[in-house]
Order: structure tokens, then C-alpha cells, then sequence
């Protein structure tokens, strides 16, 4: 076995580096934009009586960093080349986010709210699977450089993973649809121009088929947004949403009437494991900055490295990393040769074992630190704080734990009919 990462792919992450230390480090450097990454950067990024959404400057700050990442060929590196991409792999794309994630907060790979030289893009990846061809001459390039922007409605006041039961509705009016319903954490409603949301068409509460997805403008009669939540990590963008009567022709419908959920799972294996290697990327610098930091500091006579107490939780945490690691690029690689749902428990295992890891890297971390650990001047409690959410979105670790259990005892999976016989 080789578990050598391909030449060109280590030429790549070189080529990165010299990218970011000549294009973005400077953008980062200069007019104070230091601001948004030092102790000040909550506050620097948040406009509070906005409602807590992103400042401007901010804002305006990443789309600076998108366009140069665009020019020099990184943004859409992990897309098809029929948008200008160049069919990163998903081996590529874990290995680029652990990379990018390893190197702490900077303006490379913003934490916040996902922002990256190299694009994650799960809208688009769903627009070249399942939008027709009016959406995607409409939508993908607009989404691609941030000047249109579609959230993601999946989420409810009453149901968050148990989508099949959503109550958000949307039935016929000639060759229109009426949408009624709300949603929660609603992400991108402060700047999107549509919305993309899911609704019950026909069937009952609990079935998968029925719920059909919509495209839906944010400027429509009777859609609002009626305030953000204000979450552990600042700014928001999660947004409740009330739609009263909304008004949607047939031509909103984003894929197949009735197959809503299939869509929202198309990009769900590809967006996890990366969400996983930025986990083990954000966990290692975690475990490295707290190993450097042990070497130099002096207590008592000598450095806390000496001590078990400090050398044993970093241990267990750098064997985890270790081990994640390598679980992470097996399953990525495997996602590039095999049928999604045939490694689907792997997935699940890489994801809440690594979003699990890097929290409690995070917290080792400002626990060797000390006091100055557990200020806003060291990088940790953002580390925390982001990565805490991702135990509970986008699939809880519940679910994850529950998907790796159907495979394991033949509920679900590969194993399912062997286990019915």
C-alpha cells in the first residue's frame, strides 16, 4: 500500500502557499485589516445594531479575497471545468482544507463563515446536478463570485434533523406555487438575493418523498426575515424566516417535484468530509501551538513540557489527530472510486470524530495556555467556538452516531438486506 499523497497534489499545496504569502497575507496586513483577526475580531466583524449581522468592511474585505483567489485559478479549484473549476478530487479538496486549517486563522480560510481561497461551493454542486438549464444560466456564475447568493431553508422552529416531518408548505395555484411556513437558522438571509426553500407538496409527516424544494426570491410578497439569531460565534447569518403566501412560479421548483430531500443530500459526503479534514486541520494547530508553547514556557524552573500532565492530553490528542487523518483521506479517496452510500458510515465516523477532536484540541489548547489560553488575544476560543457548532449542524453527531450504527447492525446500508434475510 501507498499512502503517499500524488506529486502533483504536493506541488499544489506548495503552489498555495506562495499564493497566499504573495497575494492574501499582504490584503490581510494592510489598512488594519488585522482587525478581523486578532483579539478585536468579533467585534471588528459584528455589526450589533444590525441585528448582529457582518459589518460591510468585512464583507467587502472577503470578496476582495475571493476575487484574487478567482484570478489566480484556486476559488474554484474543486469544481468541474464546465464552470471554470479544475476537478479537484475529493482526496484534493481534504487534503487543501486540512492544509489551509493546520496554518490558524487568517484571511486564507476564515473560520466564521466558511470562507476559503479555495471554494466549498455545495449550491453549485447542486445546481449542476438537479437545476434545470434557465437556473444554472441564472444562478452559477453569480454564486460562484458572490454576487448572487442562495441560502439554504431546510431547517424549522419544531424540526431540524427530523426534516421529513417539516410543516413548511406549498401547493399548486395554476402554474404557480403557494409557500406557507417557517424556518430557522435560516444561513445567508442578511445578503442573499433567493432563498432555496423546502416544503411539503404531498405525502404526510414522516415520509421522505413530498418535499419538494423551491427557489424562492427574498424580495417576494409575503417572505421575512424576521430577525437573526445571535449565536455562540459572531456574527450571524441564521436567520428566522416566515413566509405567508408566497408566490412562486412553476419554474422555482429546483429539481424534481417531491424529491426535495434528495436534492439536499446530493453534496452532503463531499461537504462532510471536508468539513472533517478542516477538523484535523484546525485540531493540529491546536496540538503544535500548545506543544511550542509548552517547550518555551519556563514555571517553577522548568518548561511544561517536562510535565506528564501536560505531555499526556497532548499525546492522546495527537495520536486522534493522527489517526483521523489517515481516516479522512482512505474515505476521501474511496468517495473518488466507489457509489457514495456504499461508505456512507464512513463519512459519518470521519465527521463527528474529527468535529469532536478539534473542540477538544481547542480546549487543551487554552488549558495549557493558561490564562492568556483563554483570552481573546490566543486563537482558541474562535477555534471553540466555530467548530462547536458543527457537533449539531449539518448532521449532529447523533445522526452521525445513528447512520454508523444502521451500517453496523444492517438497518441501513449495504448490509440491510443480509440482515433482513
Amino acid at each position: 500500500m501507498d499512502f503517499e499523497l500524488p506529486m502533483e497534489l504536493v506541488q499544489r499545496l506548495s503552489e498555495l502557499d506562495t499564493f497566499i504569502e504573495k497575494e492574501i497575507r499582504p490584503l490581510q496586513e494592510q489598512d488594519d485589516n488585522e482587525r478581523f483577526f486578532d483579539h478585536r475580531r468579533e467585534f471588528a466583524r459584528t455589526d450589533f445594531e444590525a441585528g448582529g449581522t457582518p459589518r460591510p468592511e468585512w464583507e467587502a474585505l472577503l470578496r476582495e479575497m475571493f476575487s484574487r483567489a478567482d484570478r489566480a485559478g484556486w476559488l474554484r479549484y474543486g469544481l468541474p471545468k464546465e464552470v471554470g473549476g479544475s476537478d479537484g478530487s475529493n482526496l484534493d479538496m481534504a487534503v487543501i482544507r486540512e492544509h489551509l486549517a493546520t496554518k490558524g486563522l487568517g484571511l486564507h480560510n476564515d473560520l466564521q463563515n466558511e470562507a476559503s481561497i479555495v471554494g466549498n461551493f455545495p449550491i453549485v454542486h447542486m445546481l449542476l446536478a438537479s437545476g434545470s438549464r434557465s437556473q444554472q444560466e441564472e444562478f452559477l456564475e453569480g454564486v460562484i463570485t458572490h454576487t448572487k447568493r442562495l441560502a439554504f431553508g431546510l431547517t424549522e422552529p419544531d424540526h431540524g434533523s427530523d426534516a421529513t416531518w417539516m410543516q413548511t408548505t406549498a401547493v399548486p395555484d395554476g402554474d404557480d406555487w403557494i409557500i406557507n411556513g417557517n424556518k430557522r437558522f435560516n444561513s445567508g438571509l442578511h445578503s442573499a438575493t433567493h432563498d432555496v426553500i423546502f416544503a411539503r407538496t404531498s405525502g404526510s409527516g414522516g415520509d421522505g418523498r413530498g418535499i419538494t424544494a423551491f427557489i424562492v426570491p427574498t424580495d417576494s410578497p409575503g417572505f421575512s426575515v424576521d430577525f437573526h439569531w445571535w449565536t455562540f460565534n459572531m456574527p450571524t447569518d441564521h436567520a428566522e424566516v416566515s413566509l405567508h403566501d408566497v408566490r412562486v412560479p412553476g419554474s422555482a421548483v429546483f429539481g424534481e417535484v417531491g424529491g426535495g430531500l434528495v436534492l439536499a443530500q446530493q453534496f452532503v459526503h463531499e461537504n462532510r468530509i471536508r468539513q472533517a479534514a478542516s477538523g484535523v486541520g484546525a485540531a493540529q494547530f491546536c496540538i503544535d501551538r500548545s506543544v511550542e508553547y509548552a517547550r518555551d514556557r519556563v514555571t517553577f524552573g522548568e518548561p511544561l513540557a517536562g510535565r506528564q500532565a501536560i505531555q499526556w492530553p497532548l499525546v492522546e490528542l495527537a495520536t486522534d489527530a493522527e489517526l483521523l487523518r489517515n481516516l479522512v483521506r482512505k474515505t476521501a479517496w474511496e468517495l473518488d472510486r466507489t457509489d457514495h452510500m456504499a461508505i456512507s458510515d464512513k463519512v459519518s465516523m470521519c465527521n463527528y470524530r474529527a468535529n469532536r477532536l478539534v473542540c477538544e484540541a481547542a480546549d487543551r489548547a487554552m488549558q495549557v495556555h493558561g490564562g492568556l489560553g483563554y483570552s481573546r488575544h490566543m486563537p482558541f476560543e474562535h477555534i471553540y467556538r466555530h467548530h462547536r457548532r458543527y457537533r449539531i449542524t449539518e448532521g449532529s453527531e447523533e445522526i452521525q452516531m445513528r447512520k454508523v450504527a444502521g451500517y453496523l447492525f444492517g438497518f441501513a446500508g449495504p448490509r440491510r438486506a443480509t440482515a433482513t434475510e
